[in-house]
């Protein structure tokens, strides 16, 4: 199921993007992964999606929510 909330972070040909989840072109695209990932927390915050960071070979290395999340943590304070 694509969710337009979430945001994922990519690299691109020319640089690191930011792409809406389903989009096939990036929002922006920036010189370091940094600036996108900076980018991206803005635009899932605003969307209370999710950010998730691409590493290099393509796969997910890190995701951080920013609305309703449906697996919160489980630990114990």
């Amino acid at each position: 199921m694509v969710n337009r909330k979430n945001v994922h972070v990519v690299q691109r040909d020319n640089g690191w993007g930011t792409l809406r989840e389903g989009g096939r072109r990036a929002n922006q695209v920036f010189d370091t992964q940094a600036q996108a990932i900076h980018a991206g927390r803005q635009m899932a915050r605003q969307g209370q999606g999710e950010l998730l960071i691409h590493g290099q070979d393509g796969r997910i290395r890190s995701r951080d929510s920013y609305g309703n999340d449906p697996y919160p943590p489980k630990d114990r304070k």
